[in-house]
């Protein structure tokens, strides 16, 4: 589903153009695994208690936040950020959850990259700025975030 350019074993800071955007095929959440997660990492009732869910502001179930964040963590990890010269993050900015995500549903995740320069401190990594958006099955956003990922380059 990606368009980006050699593949993420061999994918470094230079491919990673400015205004691109790559999309990956859906992924469904499963009921199982929102009350898994949230009864480890996040048991809030809405969460983690389908009979209070129901009777909750959402009237039902809905997966963490955080959960989504890890969901959509995995589809980078595996198709968007490189493996051979990723560095690390120095973090998110504007992390939004502006609708929930419901068992069910089927997210499409989204990255742009939204800049790209090269580090002035040391000039073998560039810096990648990435809007990172996930929408579920009637094109809602349920999670965006801009993600800053140090990248080696291609020397």
């Amino acid at each position: 589903m990606s368009n980006i350019q050699p593949p993420i074993d061999d994918r470094y800071f230079e491919d990673y153009p400015v205004g691109e955007t790559f999309e990956y095929a859906p992924i469904t959440v499963a009921e199982a695994d929102v009350l898994r997660f949230a009864r480890e990492f996040d048991p809030q009732k809405k969460h983690a208690d389908p009979q209070s869910a129901r009777d909750g502001p959402f009237g039902g179930l809905i997966a963490s936040g955080w959960h989504t964040v890890a969901m959509v963590m995995r589809v980078l990890v595996d198709n968007y950020f490189s493996a051979v010269a990723d560095i690390a993050s120095p973090g998110v900015d504007e992390l939004r959850w502006p609708n929930p995500v419901r068992p069910g549903d089927r997210l499409r995740v989204r990255a742009t990259v939204l800049d790209a320069r090269i580090s002035k401190s040391k000039p073998d990594r560039g810096i990648v700025t990435s809007l990172v958006k996930a929408v579920n099955q009637r094109g809602e956003p349920v999670l965006t975030f801009k993600g800053i990922s140090l990248v080696l380059r291609r020397l």
